[in-house]
């Protein structure tokens, strides 16, 4: 996935061009993020209906909850955030390595 496919996401997740199950998992992440106490049972259902698996909505939703308390405790001490080329550097490892322990 490239930047122009992440800039269109962020932009308009209706009309970027990945697969219904990336945006089905995306809008349950925003609802969960935003909305978490008008999540329900349906809307995960509605998630697993259009083939995502159970344990990838659980690595989606622990991605999400790290980079949830991350964001929140940098904003709250004020971290400086680095230049594109760092998040680029650490987005490659990721790809390669993913997220492990």
């Amino acid at each position: 996935m490239g930047n122009a496919t992440v800039d269109a996401a962020i932009a308009d997740i209706s009309t970027a061009p990945i697969s219904e199950q990336l945006r089905a998992t995306l809008g349950l992440l925003r609802k969960v993020t935003r909305e978490h106490d008008k999540v329900t049972p349906d809307d995960v259902a509605a998630v697993l209906a259009l083939g995502v698996t159970r344990a990838q909505i659980e690595d989606a939703l622990n991605v999400a909850w790290a980079f949830n308390v991350i964001t929140r405790l940098a904003d709250t001490f004020e971290f400086h955030v680095g230049p594109q080329s760092a998040f680029d550097t650490s987005a490659k490892m990721l790809l390669t390595r993913g997220y492990k322990l």
